[in-house]
């Protein structure tokens, strides 16, 4: 009995040790490809018994797994290890309209694409936890989001819809896939319907359809010029408006000089003018000029003298600190610093005294730097020139200082000669401008052009800042212990540059690709042979159909400028040193560049640099936003002018191809639309990335970037700034022809092109 007993015993222990293994085998299978399906069939043959017995065997494990929580069951038969047991990224949630997202992970080559039903009420911006469950057939990630790890605190901008009973805002972001649900007591302040407000997520419950809200800031009706543009600054994180103690404290700086006179060089007595655009409200920088005894020409370049006024740790160095730039909207600038420093203390207003640090260069007639002198200065400027005026008095030799503008015109001019003769890159794409009614109603369009007088003060600024950024970066190098060769080891001391790295070689291969279809060869791929060869292709296009839409892709090839201590030269201008020095009125990176000067002229100790790169960090970030709030407010007014012309028809070229559509620039204004895939009548389009390209599945059609095409206004929707475009024709670049586009019947099999990744 107990001989039965126990061989019983060890045929059970030796069924569950299969078993083990057996399970075993099946979780590292699932390990070692975490985001891969296995079936029932695969996993029973991986483990060793893919007969009846052993599948069913492997159905009882993988049932025990579920349980477990470790393994999911996706779809009938299909199995896969579960989120939970996944390995997981922590990352930043870029999000769309549709609900679908892409996760950011820094050291992941490849964003994390998330469809809508696995977000987990994930919002923009918030930072989360997310699992890689498949590879797509391009072998991109796709993911699944299990935790949300900090939520966004940004604030969103939408328009409220109200009835009876509910309140809603629809977000004008397309980073938000849905309305957000506004609770309302008796005692909040009134809303209407059709307000433009800023609204903040407290929470979203699981299991409900939309987040919940509450109304911080109510920005007023609708369509209103100052809500939309307060709007737009709310919807990038920019302020509109300086708090109360920031306008009190400016408003309470001294305007007493009378300490000053003896501590700083005195230019009073020289010719000094600031040359600015007619608009202009703050002008921190002036030009003085005098001819020197030994015939050579002393030009200084005069920057409002911001530090002086704002102190260190003050409340109007921490708003400045915070806000990092100015910015500046279609219709309005916000200022870095309150009107009190940027339009009266430190605006070099003529015949007033003002303060200044100032470059002083000696200079001989091929426009070579003699010498030079950094250092505080007072001044007073006798002339404020528009660009205009000063552009007639270069022009005619007639007006105030002919003599002085002219001599200066005529140094910026071997100035600039030189500095293209370095290998600098010239772009000058036409830049749009909105002639705006009192009410900021757009009636006209203009571009603004790039003369000898904004030139002059190019020039003049561009030395100045290369030139201090010389002085510190190269010549005024700190010594650290030790020697090397019998000399003493020196290091760069901390400093503010402006930096800007040569183009990648595969921007610049796609780049070259692209233009050869107008005919354009662009053979250089590296160093100075780039940049002449660019200049080169530039003045080629000038004039042309295609100007406007290669001189754009020539500047996407580019690298982007930013702020750093470490200095890497800046390739665009071709100078191995910069920095920006001259608008501290406007730029936070100037007035560090102010303090480490005067801090280096006194003889001071090079700073822990830790400080300065988060700081360079924080401005190159802001600078970027307030970029894109400017772009936003273009785009608004673009959409707001062609309200009146729904319907109308206008040439224009194809300045973008995407998955979802083609975008058309304008001719006449550089207003930009798009026209959807789907609504191209004469055929079924499809995305060709490759060439730049989408091609028509029935007759082969191929519409590509820079084609010249007719389109039909079809809608403009304000709130979400977009202008919809239909295509009409398409236009003979050689004969201005135009072939209308005719539409015809679709058929079933062309209808599964349009991906629904990435829609606007």
């Amino acid at each position: 009995m107990s001989k039965k007993v126990t061989k019983r015993s060890s045929k059970g222990v030796s069924n569950a040790n299969k078993r083990k293994d057996r399970g075993a085998i099946i979780l590292e299978l699932f390990r070692s490809a975490p985001e891969k399906k296995r079936t029932l069939k695969q996993l029973a043959a991986a483990s060793g018994g893919n007969d009846r017995e052993g599948r069913f065997r492997t159905r009882e494990i993988l049932d025990s797994m579920i349980a477990e929580g470790v393994v999911q069951e996706i779809g009938e038969g299909k199995f896969r290890l579960s989120t939970a047991h996944l390995p997981t990224f922590e990352g930043v949630v870029d999000m769309f309209h549709s609900g679908a997202a892409y996760v950011k992970v820094d050291g992941l080559d490849k964003d994390i694409f998330v469809d809508p039903r696995h977000t987990a009420h994930a919002l923009n911006g918030d930072r989360v936890r997310v699992s890689i469950i498949r590879r797509q057939r391009s072998g991109d990630p796709e993911g699944e989001i299990v935790e949300i790890l900090e939520r966004s605190n940004r604030c969103y901008v939408g328009m409220v819809t109200k009835d009876r009973r509910y309140t809603f805002v629809q977000v004008d972001s397309r980073k938000i896939p849905t309305d957000i649900f506004i609770r309302r007591t008796s005692d909040d302040a009134p809303l209407n319907d059709g307000d433009k407000v800023v609204v903040r997520i407290v929470e979203w419950a699981e299991g409900s359809k939309s987040p919940v809200g509450e109304i911080v800031e109510v920005l007023g009706p609708t369509g209103d010029n100052d809500t939309e543009m307060h709007a737009i600054l709310t919807e990038y994180d920019l302020p509109y408006r300086f708090p109360e103690e920031v306008e009190t404290a400016a408003n309470g700086i001294s305007d007493d000089l009378t300490g000053e006179y003896g501590r700083r060089r005195d230019f009073r007595s020289v010719t000094t003018f600031t040359i600015d655009p007619a608009d202009a409200k703050d002008f921190d920088d002036a030009l003085s000029i005098r001819r020197l005894e030994d015939g050579n020409w002393e030009v200084g370049v005069h920057i409002a003298d911001v530090t002086h006024y704002v102190l260190p740790e003050s409340v109007v160095e921490t708003e400045a600190k915070e806000r990092a730039t100015s910015v500046y909207l279609v219709d309005r600038t916000v200022p870095m610093l309150p009107e009190r420093l940027s339009n009266e203390l430190c605006s070099l207003r003529p015949d007033e005294e003002k303060l200044c640090f100032s470059a002083v260069f000696r200079i001989d007639g091929e426009a070579h730097v003699l010498d030079e002198w950094f250092g505080r200065t007072i001044i007073r400027s006798d002339r404020r020139f528009t660009y205009d005026e000063a552009q007639k008095v270069i022009e005619t030799g007639l007006g105030d200082f002919p003599d002085e503008l002219r001599t200066l015109n005529t140094l910026a001019v071997k100035m600039r000669r030189e500095r293209f003769r370095n290998g600098a890159i010239s772009f000058e794409r036409e830049e749009a401008k909105f002639v705006l009614d009192e009410k900021g109603k757009p009636l006209g369009v203009y571009f603004k052009e790039m003369k000898e007088a904004n030139r002059l003060i190019e020039e003049f600024m561009l030395l100045a800042n290369r030139k201090v950024a010389e002085f510190i970066g190269r010549r005024n190098r700190a010594e650290r212990p030790g020697t090397k060769g019998g000399k003493p080891i020196t290091e760069p001391r901390t400093f503010v540059y402006r930096v800007h790295d040569k183009p990648a070689p595969d921007k610049l291969l796609k780049f070259s690709e692209f233009i050869l279809r107008f005919g354009y060869q662009f053979k250089a791929q590296r160093g100075k042979a780039v940049s002449k060869e660019m200049n080169r292709l530039m003045a080629r296009i000038k004039g042309r159909s295609e100007e406007n839409l290669i001189s754009t892709l020539a500047v996407r090839t580019m690298a982007k400028a930013y702020y750093s201590t470490d200095n890497i030269g800046h390739y665009g201008l071709a100078f191995p040193y910069y920095t920006h020095f001259t608008s501290p009125i406007r730029r936070y990176p100037d007035m560090m560049v102010h303090r480490l000067l005067a801090h280096y002229l006194a003889g001071g100790a090079s700073p822990e640099k830790d400080f300065y790169e988060k700081m360079c960090e924080h401005s190159s970030e802001m600078e970027v936003r307030a970029a894109e709030a400017e772009r936003a407010s273009i785009k608004y007014k673009m959409v707001e002018f062609m309200l009146d012309r729904i319907g109308q028809e206008f040439n224009g070229s194809i300045s973008g191809v995407t998955e979802w559509g083609i975008y058309v620039e304008l001719d006449d204004t550089h207003i930009e639309g798009m026209v959807s895939l789907r609504d191209i009548a004469d055929d079924f389009y499809e995305y060709d990335e490759d060439n730049y390209a989408v091609r028509g599945h029935r007759h082969g059609r191929m519409l590509t970037l820079g084609d010249r095409v007719r389109i039909r206004v079809k809608n403009a929707d304000l709130r979400r700034k977009l202008l919809d475009f239909e295509l009409t024709g398409t236009i003979d670049f050689a004969t201005g022809r135009i072939f209308p586009i005719e539409a015809e019947e679709p058929t079933p099999t062309t209808s599964r092109h349009f991906s629904t990744r990435r829609r606007r």
